[in-house]
């Protein structure tokens, strides 16, 4: 399909004077249809498509059409409805009354258009552009950056499920790309086993019953595998195969011809297991009471006084990766950017003593989070002598304590996280005669024991440990609190916790969209002189506080 680049046309007469009427100020649609849209050109999509072929629908009127489509929560085939029929769809997009439309399944096109071009997320930068030439994005202000779960559009299943749906699949698959080959490979009770989806209601309720039945399920698999490998080469690429053999690894133990379903010790961990065979790459994860299956999305917003709260940044993950990870690739990507803030306000799973170094070093960003106190008894009793209360002396390699005695062993090694930290140890005989031994160690054969993270590193934490003590902290940290009601509006408007399509890349350009729409939704509400807030204060806090 080609590209034959049209420049934006004026918003027709009589559907421009319907929107002065009828169009609020704040609407999204007035501000796309009044300033983005005439921003936008074709011709900065043209290496998305082939230079012959059948012309395509201008991709800056599918780009504006995804966006509100995720504005709205809607299908492709209601959004091509809305386009068609909607005056404030017309407005925005600057369309003739009559303009009938387009078949939906351009929707889907599109997308993976800009999948198959790595183009996911140029809708969203040249959207944000705009809004940094407008003034609405501060350079080096604050940001904020949280993460919730995605559901996967997938059904959660068990295990006997999840087999026998990998099964189920597997088989469809087969019966689409050679049903002759299929055909004399399985005998007729497969039909009553596979014909239908796997489903807990109609499955045997009694753990004889179901463990007879998962061990056949997997015999059968076993079957088609080894009938695969004298089959016609074209069989053994189908990615329902491909998901057969991985499910059949980790849900059975096979050993020549036996075969045996899997102890829940001998399952691979949570970051590789396969939950569907419908997306085989959501995973399993939990946080706190809530537990699903699909991805997790870290969201990053400007905070600034004075302007409307601007989506940065996007990530999507596997549902299991955690925040810590993710601390440096959102400052990676930020930077590449040119989006990067002074202060980044984030919750307590993206700090540690490393991202508080690399943070100011690599970025010079002031990274704002709660730092927990030192693991030791001491630390948390309150009476005993911390780390802090050492003196260190990093040229020198000594640590001193607070008798004065000096270390005399300083070893570099590893956590059990990988993290380089530094071993101090202090001699038996000096803690043995010390006179307040009892609040430093309890240790009897030897002396007391640091271990501290490496210079750097045990800087920035010592100096956010401290920091956090303050009240310019506690007021500057407040901030990021507003983060829970973005991602509020971001799930109650968007649908932000549910994939719409399969897979993490589809899902991404989801939330890159989503992360559009709500850019959109928040600069015409600023525009329009609304004023914003953090969250709507409970009507007792507001009588009480009027009170006060």
């Amino acid at each position: 399909m080609s590209l034959k680049p049209q420049p934006p046309q004026p918003i027709p007469v009589e559907i421009a004077a319907w929107g002065e009427r009828h169009l609020a100020t704040a609407s999204p649609y007035r501000l796309v249809g009044d300033t983005l849209f005439m921003q936008f050109h074709d011709a900065d999509f043209t290496d998305l498509y082939h230079p012959e072929g059948k012309p395509g629908l201008s991709p800056v009127l599918l780009s504006f059409v995804t966006i509100f489509q995720q504005l709205e929560k809607l299908p492709d085939r209601a959004a091509g409805t809305a386009f068609a029929t909607r005056l404030d769809w017309k407005y925005a997009l600057h369309r003739p009354l009559d303009d009938a439309g387009f078949d939906a399944s351009v929707l889907s096109e599109f997308r993976q258009r800009l999948l198959d071009h790595a183009a996911e997320a140029r809708v969203f930068t040249t959207i944000l552009s705009q809004f940094q030439a407008l003034g609405l994005l501060k350079t080096r202000g604050r940001q904020r950056t949280d993460s919730t779960h995605v559901l996967g559009a997938v059904r959660a299943l068990n295990r006997l499920e999840t087999v026998g749906e990998t099964m189920r699949a597997a088989l469809n698959a087969l019966a689409e790309a050679d049903p002759t080959w299929l055909e004399r490979q399985v005998p007729p009770d497969w039909l009553w086993r596979y014909g239908s989806p796997f489903q807990a209601w109609h499955l045997p309720k009694g753990e004889a019953e179901r463990k007879t039945l998962v061990e056949q399920i997997g015999r059968d698999g076993q079957q088609i595998l080894t009938a695969i490998s004298a089959a016609p080469p074209e069989l053994h690429t189908l990615p329902a195969i491909g998901v057969l053999r991985r499910v059949w690894i980790q849900q059975f133990y096979i050993n020549d011809t036996q075969i045996r379903w899997r102890t829940a010790e001998e399952l691979p961990p949570a970051s590789l297991a396969i939950n569907s065979p419908h997306d085989p790459e959501a995973r399993y994860s939990h946080k706190r009471r809530t537990i699903w299956v699909g991805y997790k999305v870290h969201l990053s917003e400007t905070c600034d006084d004075a302007a409307p709260r601007l989506i940065t940044n996007v990530e999507v993950t596997p549902a299991p990766v955690a925040d810590t990870t993710m601390t440096q690739v959102i400052h990676q990507h930020l930077q590449a950017a040119d989006r990067l803030p002074a202060t980044h306000l984030v919750d307590a799973g993206y700090v540690d003593a490393a991202h508080l170094a690399e943070s100011q070093r690599d970025y010079q960003v002031d990274l704002y989070g709660p730092i927990p106190i030192e693991s030791g008894w001491q630390a948390h009793t309150g009476s005993g002598f911390s780390t802090a209360a050492f003196t260190i002396d990093w040229d020198a390699e000594v640590a001193t304590c607070p008798q004065g005695k000096q270390s005399h062993g300083w070893r570099h090694q590893r956590d059990g996280g990988g993290n380089p930290t530094i071993n101090v140890t202090f001699a038996v005989a000096d803690c043995q005669a010390c006179p307040v031994r009892a609040g430093c160690t309890k240790a009897t054969r030897t002396g007391r024991q640091l271990t501290i993270r490496e210079r750097d590193a045990f800087l920035a934490m010592h100096a956010a440990r401290q920091r956090q003590q303050t009240p310019a902290f506690k007021q500057q940290y407040a901030l990021r609190a507003g983060m829970e009601g973005s991602l509020s509006q971001g799930v109650r408007r968007c649908g932000l916790r549910q994939a719409r399509y399969v897979g993490e890349a589809k899902t991404r350009l989801q939330e890159l969209f989503v992360a559009t729409a709500l850019n959109i939704a928040r600069v015409s509400t600023f525009l329009a002189g609304e004023a914003f807030t953090e969250r709507t204060p409970q009507p007792f806090v507001r009588l009480m506080n009027a009170a006060a």
